[in-house]
């Protein structure tokens, strides 16, 4: 990462990644090209280059800048609720996510879709940001009731999957209550199994 004199990540990179972000999310990654990149980031190839080796490379570091900011957001929500609460406060989230009126998908199933190759840079980073995802629902699960939480983890993660693409597709609100109505079923089994096994 670039940076200046005194510590601070270059303003040329940042505005180049935040322009990046903008449009590859809007648009597409293979849609946008460099030059439209450098046009809006309003900087040289030259510069653009210095900072990023090539366009995949700035495809990458936009996806782990999307990732940074979903980790530091999952990371905002936890506080010292319970699992079960920090679980509803990311469905939440991310409900909030597809009912806004930029919603374009999800960008790490976007991008996989358009890099398919699993040896990608790009590939390696989305399945990079999945693993921590799914480490980190089945971590609270794991606290919510007794059963093993695997299973839940990956149920989780393949609503949310769901959710993020009908909610291109179809009625973002009816999207998101029946997304949420199933984070809530998938709570609901672990604590009811779990009140009936010490019941027994």
């Amino acid at each position: 990462m670039a940076v200046n004199t005194r510590g601070q990540v270059s303003e040329a990179r940042a505005r180049l990644l935040a322009t990046a972000t903008r449009i590859f999310y809007a648009e597409g990654l293979h849609a946008v090209g460099i030059d439209r990149i450098v046009a809006e980031a309003k900087v040289t190839r030259a510069t653009l280059y210095r900072h990023f080796a090539s366009k995949d490379e700035l495809v990458v570091a936009y996806l782990q800048g999307v990732s940074d900011m979903e980790r530091a957001a999952v990371e905002a929500l936890a506080g010292d609720l319970p699992a079960a609460d920090i679980l509803r406060a990311i469905a939440r989230s991310i409900a909030e996510g597809i009912r806004s009126a930029h919603f374009r998908g999800c960008a790490f199933l976007n991008a996989v879709a358009e890099y398919p190759d699993p040896d990608h840079p790009v590939h390696r980073t989305v399945l990079a940001h999945r693993e921590w995802f799914l480490r980190t629902v089945t971590d609270l699960l794991a606290q919510v009731g007794d059963a093993p939480p695997e299973l839940a983890g990956r149920h989780f993660v393949m609503l949310r999957d769901g959710a993020m693409a009908s909610g291109c597709l179809s009625n973002p609100a009816e999207v998101c209550d029946t997304f949420l109505q199933g984070v809530e079923g998938l709570l609901r089994l672990r604590i009811d199994s779990a009140s009936i096994d010490r019941a027994r």
